[in-house]
């Protein structure tokens, strides 16, 4: 068999008005993590996985552990075209202070 890295990219969008959606969510995002998912942003996450074998296993896992409400979205790319992702910052901002703008007055 051979490796072919591949990534998978799961988007979901799930209600969390009442209390059931708002366990479901919780129960999904936990099931995301203990399978290998990381968070790339809110609701993105991001799984390496092998080859497309495994892809498929894990999109069967997730048909199986779906919330009963929501929309879930999955793209499969290659970890090459993963590593042409660009990344873009913008500046942040904080309202606390750093021990260098600190002064003190006595």
């Amino acid at each position: 068999m051979s490796y072919r890295y591949m990534r998978m990219l799961l988007f979901f969008d799930l209600p969390m008005i009442t209390n059931e959606e708002k366990r479901n969510y919780i129960k999904f995002r936990k099931h995301l993590i203990k399978n290998g998912f990381f968070m790339l942003q809110e609701s993105v996450y991001c799984k390496l996985v092998l080859n497309p074998t495994v892809a498929n296993s894990v999109m069967k896992n997730l048909e199986e552990n779906k919330p009963p409400q929501g929309l879930i979205q999955m793209l499969i790319i290659t970890e090459k075209q993963y590593e042409k992702m660009i990344i873009l910052l913008g500046e942040s901002s904080s309202e606390v202070l750093n021990t260098d703008s600190r002064m003190v007055i006595l």
